[in-house]
């Protein structure tokens, strides 16, 4: 799959598909339910899968005090939507130009001219256009217009509500890995590169890469048995610790995992660790040794929550 940014052209073998349309940033069920018609409307037609989506998210420019949300990195959304079966995504790039494109400019310039789509497919509650001034239907009629369709697919719901992103966030808050995963189809996933720490845990035999957590949601701070899948494409169990570290000084927010039955030189790489299940808050405990023998349950722990869990 082909991945535009940054307002490059579309590649002419793109030019003429169905695009699906939002801001995809989790790309959870729902968000998987609008790509599923989009894809199946372009392979009815014979034309492009194409997914659509604004980098970055509309929210971090009107609201640049927000404290970081993000469910996906760019690697792993742009993974995500080729496993979705589209053809080609496109990242719009989001500022105060293009907020500030009226819903008909909008659908000319980018739709038309640079995407020369022929479908659009959206949520129920899609709005563009200067001041959101565009919704749904006037997305049809401009496709009526313009000689695109324009499909629409309803909110998916499971027992809790509507699946939404804010959902997975709250999930991830109440420290609830389990419920953020049913939402999204999948593991929470933190994708980072292995940094220096203090090493401590080396000194006292359980050595962890550490990552930071960069523009990702944060979920509880805490202890959890994680999946890390490492570069070579392996998953090895893992312990990790996230949060403030409280036993460190000066303390300093990392993911630091532990991985289990795993010896190796990981710095500068990027691993990709999964939250399976959540064990415990982070402690102030009394010392090195409570610390180790805590660890010690804390893997022990995380061994019998990843043994429950299901691969994918």
């Amino acid at each position: 799959m082909e991945t535009v940014t940054g307002g490059a052209p579309l590649p002419a073998a793109l030019r003429g598909g169905v695009v699906a349309l939002g801001n995809f940033d989790g790309l959870h069920a729902g968000h998987q339910a609008v790509l599923g018609r989009a894809r199946a409307l372009a392979r009815a037609r014979g034309v492009p899968a194409l997914v659509a989506s604004f980098a970055p998210h509309p929210a971090r420019l009107f609201k640049p005090e927000l404290p970081p949300f993000r469910l996906t990195d760019d690697v792993q959304w742009a993974r995500l939507a080729a496993g979705l079966g589209m053809d080609g995504a496109v990242l719009i790039p989001f500022d105060r130009a293009l907020a500030g494109l009226g819903a008909e400019d909008f659908v000319s310039d980018w739709l038309v001219a640079r995407l020369g789509v022929s479908g659009v497919v959206t949520g129920a509650d899609f709005t563009f256009g200067r001041g959101r001034e565009g919704d749904v239907a006037r997305l049809a009629a401009l496709g009526a217009r313009h000689g695109f369709s324009a499909d629409v697919v309803l909110a998916v719901e499971d027992g809790g509500g509507v699946i939404s992103s804010t959902r997975v966030r709250k999930a991830l808050g109440a420290a609830d890995p389990a419920g953020a995963a049913a939402l999204l189809s999948r593991p929470f996933t933190v994708r980072a590169e292995v940094v220096h720490g203090a090493k401590l845990g080396r000194q006292l035999g359980f050595p962890t890469a550490n990552m930071r957590l960069g523009d990702y949601v944060r979920p509880a701070y805490g202890v959890y048995a994680v999946w890390v899948r490492l570069p070579s494409g392996a998953r090895v169990m893992g312990v990790a610790n996230l949060g403030v570290r409280p036993m460190i000084e000066p303390p300093e927010e990392l993911l630091e995992t532990w991985l289990l039955d795993f010896e190796g030189d990981l710095y500068g790489q990027v691993l990709e660790v999964e939250l399976i299940a959540y064990l415990r808050p982070e402690l102030k405990l009394d010392g090195l040794d409570a610390l180790v023998a805590r660890v010690m349950r804390d893997a022990e722990d995380a061994r019998a929550a990843l043994a429950l869990s299901v691969e994918p």
